[in-house]
């Protein structure tokens, strides 16, 4: 980029940091990062005017990308997440963005994940700089809170309802990953852990949706919070096992890596550990069976009365006992 080029991106990115400011965003929304992902979202090179905006569907990877090709500003590929969790999650929240507008079911780790500038927004930032602007804002305001619930509707209908072992409901992110999870709780857990507990439980689009780490205190671990956990860890009072189980339905199975990490994780447990990788049926199976590791078990949800062994000196038990 020339040096006019190069003022005329630093000025754009100035001015939506103002936008920002001005749409109360948090501090941390207020960086060059968000104001070049607003800008993405507005498909707004340096050139064009505020009344050019559009509204262009725009996944984390091109707005990374118009960044760099427009504002001369590069971001490592491992800034991925920082880009989704610290910036697009709270324009989201904000009413400043759609997520998945073109397909509300999307999975929240699908790297067809898409984001839109909602129309109330876009019309509001048209007319950034002119005389129209202080009304306008005013107005957006005003709608802020039914814009974000409005937003949330499409997305809320598609969430994954679970019927936890104690009774209670729990919704996971929309996509086959959730509803792996779902029949694990719902299908594997009354057949091979009856009466068992649920200890934890993953999300794509949460860190943790469930987890009771009391109870695991009781059985002698403590794990860090940012450890690698599996899918779903589920105890079993009459064997008095503790299933660990992972959820593939892309990628990941319990290979001899995985199983060693967890072994090490739950080293300190006073319940036998048990190996699981579960499959939403026999096709996904087939692209991982090379994988699996020994002494390790598989559940299909598609058949869900049967278990195949990796091994054949113990059935559906723990190793070392």
């Amino acid at each position: 980029m020339n040096k006019s080029s190069t003022n005329a991106a630093a000025l754009r990115i100035r001015e939506a940091r103002d936008v920002l400011e001005a749409l109360a965003l948090p501090r941390e929304q207020r960086n060059d990062r968000s104001a070049l992902c607003l800008l993405g979202l507005l498909g707004l090179t340096p050139e064009k005017k505020w009344r050019e905006a559009a509204n262009p569907l725009m996944g984390i990877t091109p707005l990374m990308d118009f960044s760099r090709d427009h504002y001369g500003i590069q971001y490592a590929p491992n800034t991925r997440e920082t880009f989704r969790r610290q910036t697009m999650h709270q324009f989201v929240q904000a009413g400043i963005a759609l997520y998945n507008p073109d397909k509300p079911n999307r999975p929240v780790n699908s790297p067809k994940a898409v984001y839109q500038i909602t129309p109330e927004a876009l019309g509001l930032i048209k007319v950034f700089q002119t005389d129209q602007w202080d009304n306008a804002l005013q107005i957006f305001f005003k709608l802020h809170q039914s814009l974000t619930g409005k937003y949330a509707q499409p997305r809320q209908m598609n969430l994954v309802p679970i019927s936890l072992l104690e009774g209670t409901k729990l919704e996971l992110s929309p996509g086959n990953h959730s509803l792996l999870l779902k029949a694990i709780v719902e299908e594997f857990a009354p057949r091979y852990a009856p009466g068992g507990h649920l200890i934890y439980l993953g999300d794509t689009g949460e860190k943790h949706a469930f987890f009771d780490e009391k109870f695991l205190a009781s059985l002698g671990i403590e794990v860090d919070p940012h450890g690698k956990m599996p899918d779903a860890i589920l105890h079993d009072p009459r064997n008095r096992w503790l299933l660990l189980i992972e959820a593939v339905t892309s990628h990941g199975p319990m290979n001899a890596k995985r199983h060693e990490e967890l072994t090490r994780l739950f080293a300190s447990s006073t319940e036998g550990l048990v190996f699981v990788t579960a499959f939403p049926d026999r096709a996904t199976l087939a692209k991982h069976i090379a994988n699996i590791a020994w002494e390790t078990e598989v559940w299909v949800a598609d058949a869900p009365d049967h278990l195949i062994h990796f091994d054949g000196e113990r059935y559906l038990g723990p190793y070392g006992a």
